[in-house]
């Protein structure tokens, strides 16, 4: 590589004083000057700490989950392959007797019975759900702002209110001699509904017992519903005006295909929670009169820890998490179909 220098003179416009500068100039034979080569090395990923760190952050509420559910759910199926009775609780003896408890129910009438009457009471009590919970978060869609906050107040202090004291209250306002619903019905000229029993009968206790889980759990989907309409973008409605769609034509065409996958999602977990109600159901009547209230999960608390056949009480309460598995797989299919799609 050869260097040259150059000397250049220049006049300095402010001191009058000549000034020389060398400037040096360095360059190549026959190229311009050399770039610094690139990197060749791959870009390090992230370290072993950081592609852990999500499942570290998982951990603790994965440990807290098992040991809340998952050591009373295998307790539970080691209970039902065994002859569990108050002779063998009193002398701590494990009697295996493999699957008797189960061939037991499953060849029970009384098991099915019990069993349809539950699918029948949840598909009854869901429908009426969505249907509620809908209607209510399209008003409070609809309503100004004042008034939805008085509307969202109501919901709130319903949904809020505890299961027990709930039922305790509508116990209070459908008591047979002093409930405020006979005196109103009395009132209004139906004498006699004065005195009348809501839970003498299976049907008028099933009525108490809908009315209360209906009441506390459309809240739930109100809220939902009216947080899924904000989601959808006033241009479509605007769109449906124009093209002189009316209120129904809007809600088929632009409101549900949006609001799918919150029907969806909404009616999975309304299924669940009222197929495995038991408090509403056992402090009304304890799952009477005479049996004919009774749903699964009210089924093997009497059979389990009321009657003292704690082996049969697990068998049915793993068949009822069974039953509700296969109720609920195809759906939770169509729930993951959609997710896919979006």
């Amino acid at each position: 590589m050869a260097v040259h220098s150059e000397r250049v003179q220049t006049q300095s416009p402010e001191s009058g004083k000549a000034a020389v500068a060398t400037i040096e100039k360095s360059a190549a034979r026959g190229g311009g000057a050399r770039t610094p080569k690139k990197s060749t090395r791959p870009a390090e990923g992230p370290g072993l700490g950081s592609r852990f760190a999500p499942y570290l952050l998982l951990l603790p509420a994965t440990l807290a989950t098992l040991a809340l559910l998952g050591w009373p759910l295998l307790k539970t199926v080691l209970v039902s392959f065994q002859n569990l009775n108050a002779r063998q609780l009193v002398q701590h003896l494990t009697e295996w007797n493999g699957f008797e408890n189960y061939t037991e129910q499953l060849g029970d009438s009384q098991f099915w019975a019990v069993t349809g009457r539950s699918v029948a009471f949840t598909v009854l009590n869901v429908f009426l759900i969505m249907v509620g919970g809908a209607l209510v978060g399209l008003l409070l869609n609809r309503l100004g702002k004042k008034m939805r906050l008085l509307l969202s107040i109501g919901l709130l202090l319903a949904w809020a209110m505890p299961v027990v004291a709930s039922t305790t209250v509508y116990t209070w306002l459908f008591e047979t001699r002093f409930g405020v619903v006979n005196w109103v019905l009395d009132t209004l000229g139906w004498h006699s509904m004065a005195a009348y029993n809501w839970t003498g009968t299976q049907y008028s206790t099933f009525f108490v017992i809908l009315l209360l889980l209906v009441w506390g759990s459309i809240p739930f989907v109100a809220f939902n519903m009216y947080a899924a309409l904000t989601t959808i973008p006033k241009e479509l409605y605007e769109a449906a005006r124009m093209d002189g769609a009316g209120s129904v034509k809007i809600f088929t065409s632009v409101m549900f295909p949006n609001l799918k996958p919150f029907f969806l999602a909404t009616t999975f977990l309304e299924v669940i929670w009222i197929f495995k109600a038991f408090t509403q159901i056992y402090a009304i009547k304890a799952g009477g009169p005479d049996g004919l209230t009774r749903t699964l999960p009210i089924h093997a608390f009497l059979e389990g820890s009321g009657r003292q056949h704690y082996g049969t009480g697990a068998a049915i309460a793993v068949l009822t998490i069974l039953i509700l598995g296969v109720l609920m797989a195809y759906y939770f299919r169509i729930i993951l179909k959609q997710e896919d799609e979006l």
